[in-house]
């Protein structure tokens, strides 16, 4: 058995290096440097058009006549659930631990250009939307059988994506929120239980109720866990400066080893900050427009211009506090790493009440987490085995997260973490060959329909 399992972990091991090497990551920036420059740097020509057009009219009341079964604002935190996660807790620590301070500058390299990848997906994914059933569906698997034809690669990207949703987005999450809530006496079994009875009432609601929920929690748990970062933030501003210092020099020079932090080269901090911004955003993954191809909306663009937000607020606001937070604090150097990292960090900023809005936050971060890519997986499964497969699909989502709570899951996320890189591919293809659309569009409406 032990071999096994030896021998599944050794394949998977080598498979993830190919999928995740610096290859894939100059595919993923790579695909966003294109499009900034085709697109004339659109995420900075138009940012304030797009901060416009997203953060004010996000509790406007929707009044459209549009087509589609979600509201824009639905449709982006339903997106934001997923990818604000433990990735923005442990994520970013990670990088810095193995990285350096560093690795956050190139995280926000990723970022800049990951706005475009993620505008292009999502452009794509209400381009190419079919309605099935009186409900809106769309993302990689319709662009790249609809746009590019190529039916066995929308098939490929719909198996992995069903795949990976179980390890990435319920097992590993549930898990991460039994670990940290195990600190404070809580039983593993019983946070599992918890969280599939919860994920339950609103899963088996399909995308409507599982979007009514996410608009109400996202904006909660972000500003919550903001203003804990903030206030410590603010309580250490007079290391802020040298924070920045640090990111800014150790992006292009070595961090040297200093305390338990083992020091890191150049390479370390790039390739880790960028590994953890896509990680993060999930921009070129293939994983959000799913959500977004639901929106209301009168034009591909207007609602692509919600992608772009996404990735500003998930990795240029919220892994950015969590970085200050780490560095301005010290405890960078500390050894430690991960969700520990930033729960010191809390701790130390902000002594007792710390670590708690750090439990708090990998809670609501995971649950929500779990709601939207039960939706992607569901999606995926759909396109392969049609809409009979829906309830089963959920059937089967919610013992798994019981199972991931209690379970070790070192496997389990690394064979995720392989499918999720895999599930880039096809999307990638899929972006690049279709682009010619994604520009004539974003000319078609800043042009025609704007008169810019």
């Amino acid at each position: 058995m032990f071999g096994f399992v030896n021998t599944i972990e050794s394949i998977n091991g080598t498979i993830n290096g190919l999928v995740w090497g610096p290859y894939m990551l100059i595919l993923l920036v790579g695909t966003g440097i294109y499009f900034t420059f085709r697109a004339n740097f659109l995420q900075v020509k138009e940012f304030g058009f797009t901060m416009k057009e997203t953060l004010m009219k996000i509790f406007a009341k929707d009044e459209s006549a549009e087509e589609g079964d979600i509201t824009p604002f639905q449709a982006l935190a339903t997106a934001l659930a997923a990818t604000i996660g433990t990735g923005n807790i442990a994520g970013v620590a990670t990088a810095i631990a193995l990285g350096g301070p560093g690795a956050i500058f190139w995280m926000w390299v990723s970022a800049f250009f990951g706005m475009m990848t993620k505008y292009a997906e999502v452009v794509l994914a209400i381009k190419y939307r079919e309605k099935k059933e009186g409900s809106w569906v769309g993302g990689p698997m319709y662009y790249i059988e609809k746009g590019l034809g190529l039916k066995w690669l929308a098939i490929i990207f719909s198996i992995f994506g069903a795949l990976a949703a179980f390890g990435i987005g319920n097992m590993v999450q549930s898990n991460s929120v039994a670990a940290a809530l195990a600190g404070y006496n809580i039983p593993p079994l019983a946070t599992g239980i918890v969280l599939a009875v919860a994920a339950g009432l609103v899963i088996l609601g399909g995308l409507k109720r599982i979007a009514s929920v996410t608009e109400k929690i996202v904006p909660f748990m972000a500003v919550f866990y903001i203003i804990g970062a903030v206030i410590i933030l603010i309580m250490n501003i007079t290391q802020i400066p040298t924070a920045f210092g640090l990111i800014f020099k150790h992006a292009f020079t070595p961090a040297s080893a200093l305390g338990g932090f083992a020091g890191a080269v150049v390479m370390d901090a790039m390739t880790r900050g960028i590994a953890r911004g896509v990680f993060s955003n999930e921009a070129g993954l293939g994983s959000a427009p799913i959500a977004h191809a639901a929106a209301k909306t009168d034009h591909p663009v207007r609602q692509g211009l919600w992608g772009i937000f996404e990735v500003f607020a998930d990795t240029i606001v919220i892994c950015t506090l969590t970085a200050l937070t780490i560095i301005s604090t010290g405890v960078w150097t500390s050894g430690e790493t991960g969700a520990a990292l930033t729960t010191a960090a809390f701790n130390t900023g902000l002594p007792g009440p710390g670590g708690v809005i750090v439990a708090i936050g990998i809670l609501f971060f995971a649950f929500s987490t779990i709601l939207s890519w039960a939706y992607y997986g569901e999606k995926c499964a759909e396109h392969l085995l049609g809409s009979g497969i829906n309830k089963v699909y959920r059937i089967v989502w919610l013992p798994l997260i019981v199972v991931g709570a209690v379970g070790s899951l070192d496997l389990i996320w690394d064979i995720a973490d392989t499918l999720n890189g895999l599930m880039a591919i096809p999307n990638l293809v899929g972006l690049l060959g279709l682009s010619g659309v994604v520009l004539s569009l974003t000319k078609e409406f800043f042009t025609e329909k704007l008169g810019k």
